[in-house]
């Protein structure tokens, strides 16, 4: 009895230590990174950024019940969280209310919103680089102001019409960017405050005088942002002489459309971008309606990126242009009336040394469209992000956080033909050769027997 009372007791305790342990674990953990170049790991950049926020942060994920999508997203944010324990995350079914997600303008699964002290980034894409450089630019506290151009028939940067800007312009106040008119008819100039003009496809013809305050404004080193459309009569060919960019005739037309479902030849889907600051590690497709084509000119006193492109089977339609359903196919090319086929630049990214003594870049953005952030086509792949990234550029918030890459150093293996010859011979031949002897071998030794 005394050795099966000691058995119990031993036992007993044996639970009791194991609860206990259970019980702190709740309490108290603790996280070791053994993968190769520690890939399951903050980056330093990204750690060290955590640490500059002294307020909670807030993480909204508008993801569905369904698979294991909110599983996912949990693992990534608890990075973040065992570095900031006060940022806190919380699901929303976007299945539950469908019609509030599109109102928010929630496109994706998954789609992630962070807050911090009452201004708000969207995401699309769960990655570090993209998720530690949101939280960069909220960590900003410092409102920039953006002049519209107004009075001359533009979209509206508060309208809300299909054609006007005002559900982009909401989202750039969220992040601190405050959109004011610029009657620069009444004003005779542009004012020192405006960080930054977005002329957005006026629908008068500019009186001399305008467009003069506008080349002035740019060579005295300010920020542009152009969206043009084909056909536009504005009256800015001094300004785009000044820029050094040409608008060419026609609607790009291209064929590519179909891979991605569009029925329309004259919407061009872009899911490949030029290698430029804006659209680095960019990777969302983005939609422009009808857009128009640029070119350089040369001798252009400025650095010129391209930033969209169009695909080789587009042109500059100045013809026919064809209408939804129609195959692109079916229009042809013709060079005889100035018509060049692709691929074409459908936006460009200016920059030079400013003459401002307080800025070290002058930049200008010139896009051959301004559908792409209107109402209508705004929620349309990664639109709403490219105009997002093209803001921060011209306004000089365009810092990204860097990720190192931790994948293996030896993830790729280069072999010469001859060693592919050598490898080719062994497995094919000479292994093949050597189980069969060895076959033949053993056989021949057991008739022996």
């Amino acid at each position: 009895m005394r050795e099966r009372f000691g058995h119990a007791l031993y036992a007993l305790l044996v639970l009791l230590c194991a609860a206990l342990l259970a019980f702190l674990s709740t309490r108290f953990g603790f996280s070791r990174d053994w993968s190769h170049g520690q890939g399951a790991s903050l980056g330093a950049d990204s750690l060290a950024l955590l640490k500059t926020l002294d307020g909670p942060v807030e993480v909204t994920s508008y993801a569905s019940r369904q698979g294991g999508l909110r599983a996912i997203v949990a693992d990534f944010v608890d990075r973040y969280r065992r570095a900031k324990p006060d940022l806190a995350l919380r699901f929303v079914d976007p299945d539950a209310d469908p019609g509030a997600m599109r109102a928010a303008g929630v496109t994706v699964d998954g789609e992630l919103e962070l807050r911090y002290r009452e201004r708000s980034e969207r995401l699309k894409v769960l990655d570090e680089g993209e998720f530690s450089s949101a939280l960069l630019r909220l960590s900003r506290t410092r409102e920039r102001i953006v002049a519209f151009l107004e009075g001359e028939g533009e979209r509206q940067p508060l309208g809300k019409a299909n054609a006007d800007l005002g559900t982009f312009v909401a989202a750039l106040a969220s992040r601190g960017i405050r959109a004011v008119p610029l009657p620069l008819a009444s004003m005779g100039k542009v004012p020192d405050n405006a960080e930054l003009v977005v002329v957005a496809n006026p629908r008068v013809k500019l009186e001399p005088a305008l467009v003069a305050a506008l080349v002035a404004y740019v060579d005295g080193g300010g920020a542009l942002l152009w969206l043009t459309e084909p056909g536009e009569d504005s009256g800015l060919d001094d300004l785009a002489t000044a820029l050094g960019v040409r608008v060419l005739p026609g609607v790009v037309v291209d064929g590519n459309g179909q891979a991605f479902g569009l029925q329309d030849p004259s919407f061009v889907a872009i899911n490949a971008y030029p290698p430029a600051p804006i659209t680095r590690d960019f990777k969302l497709a983005t939609l422009l309606p009808q857009p128009a084509a640029l070119a350089k000119l040369a001798g252009a006193h400025w650095a010129v990126q391209p930033l969209l492109r169009s695909s080789a089977k587009s042109w500059n339609e100045t013809g026919h242009i064809p209408k939804a359903g129609e195959n692109a196919d079916t229009v042809r090319q013709d060079a005889d009336a100035g018509e060049i086929p692709g691929p074409l630049d459908l936006a460009f990214a200016l920059s030079r040394v400013s003459p401002r003594p307080d800025r070290r870049e002058q930049r200008i953005v010139v896009v051959g469209d301004g559908d792409f952030l209107s109402n209508s086509y705004l929620g349309n792949g990664g639109n709403r992000e490219l105009g997002q990234r093209i803001f921060d550029w011209l306004l000089d918030d365009d810092a990204q956080i860097t990720v190192p890459d931790h994948a293996a150093p030896d993830r790729q293996l280069a072999l010469s033909q001859a060693a592919l010859t050598a490898l080719a011979l062994l497995f094919l031949v000479a292994l093949p050769l050597l189980l069969a002897a060895t076959g033949m071998l053993i056989a021949w030794r057991r008739r022996r027997r």
